[in-house]
């Protein structure tokens, strides 16, 4: 799959410029195992790059030109390096020029290129081909220039990008993935301090699924934004309430529902989840180091009914797909995955029963909203990373 996707970029290099590429990178997309909606609630997440891809074929092009060809779209976007770069109304153009745009305040030793990129990774899946693609063209550049940028500099190139360019208040959680990833192994990431482990993350019988309810409502940045507001309410009230804490990583269950009153229950339900959250993330990783998978997936289950139930960011198709498997033998764990509101489910799935399953939840989810399910099988990848035939 991997390999397709270089040979196809190559030839369409080849076709539009009339030459092979210089160079190809390949740049992943992320899953994140568990750890939702703590990014900003000082917790910690557990995300992993998987063998989706944008890849890129790139080639210097011997001016100060610069021309982008996104071969998916069939679209071709042209600029010059010396003039002033600003975000255009072409939104996958905003994502590149972010880069670009922090990448010439550091160096005055880029030049123009042509490049030609594809991607294997669904677009609004909530698998992050914004972070690949911003993640990617930072570490071409660096790769091709000597920028000497490190993995870290690249995701917060990558995230500043999306702020400035794009106009969306992402957390860092998404380009880390892409640029830290790791074969077989996911990674335990603070986003307060951008310190991170890895931890193994062997399956054995099981393998991941992701299953994409292909919906997405309007709400998620409305909720997402109103999220934010209750949660720091709830932390000041915990914080006079308790001088010791600081953050809900000080906070523990029996200090929330001890305020459960002044709290109110739509804030004090919020409250409960994040701090039960933030310790879910702990416990998942004790239960990858253990292979306990059987434990993984129970988190993962309760997980998901605190993203339905107390934080309220599900909707009634992911909840759907959730509870399809909920009874099945084969399906150690299910949850939504991302902000909310659509997307996909992240299923922990025992190996060989894969087909059945999608079929049968296929058809239940027709029968039930006329949608149709689209199935990832995926596997945890390394990040991005120079192509070496």
């Amino acid at each position: 799959m991997k390999k397709k996707l270089v040979n196809q970029v190559k030839q369409y290099f080849e076709s539009a410029f009339a030459t092979a590429p210089q160079h190809v990178f390949l740049s992943p997309g992320r899953i994140n195992v568990i750890g939702e909606h703590v990014d900003y609630n000082d917790g910690f997440v557990l995300p992993a790059a998987i063998n989706k891809y944008i890849c890129f074929g790139i080639s210097a092009s011997g001016s100060s030109k610069c021309t982008l060809i996104a071969k998916d779209l069939d679209e071709t976007y042209t600029f010059d390096l010396n003039d002033e770069l600003k975000p255009t109304d072409v939104m996958w153009v905003n994502y590149i020029l972010g880069v670009i745009h922090q990448l010439k305040d550091r160096s005055k030793n880029l030049k123009g290129v042509n490049i030609a990129f594809s991607s294997t990774i669904p677009m609004g899946s909530g698998l992050s081909s914004s972070a690949a693609l911003e993640c990617g063209i930072a570490y071409a550049f660096n790769h091709m220039f000597g920028l000497g940028l490190s993995k870290e500099d690249i995701a917060l190139i990558g995230q500043k990008s999306e702020h400035t360019f794009v106009g969306v208040n992402c957390g860092i959680m998404d380009q880390f993935a892409s640029v830290f990833g790791k074969k077989r192994s996911v990674i335990k990431l603070d986003c307060n301090t951008l310190e991170y482990e890895y931890h193994k993350a062997d399956f054995k019988e099981y393998s991941l699924l992701l299953l994409n309810s292909n919906v997405k409502h309007t709400h998620l940045t409305s909720g997402y934004n109103v999220r934010r507001q209750e949660v720091e309410k709830g932390l000041a009230i915990l914080k006079e309430a308790y001088p010791g804490v600081k953050t809900f990583r000080d906070c523990n269950e029996e200090q929330v529902k001890a305020q459960r009153e002044k709290l109110g229950e739509t804030i004090y339900n919020r409250c409960l989840f994040v701090v039960q959250e933030i310790q879910r993330v702990l416990d998942a990783v004790d239960a990858l180091e253990a292979s306990d998978f059987a434990k993984l997936g129970a988190l993962m289950f309760a997980t998901h009914d605190g993203l339905s139930k107390e934080y309220e960011v599900s909707c009634e198709e992911i909840d759907f797909l959730v509870d399809a498997v909920r009874n099945n033998e084969d399906v150690l764990g299910s949850r939504m995955m991302g902000g909310g509101f659509g997307g996909c489910s992240i299923n922990l799935v025992r190996k060989g029963t894969e087909d059945a399953l999608i079929a049968k939840v296929s058809r239940e989810y027709k029968d039930k909203f006329g949608i149709s399910l689209e199935p990832y099988k995926i596997k945890i990848a390394k990040g991005t990373t120079l192509y070496k035939d």
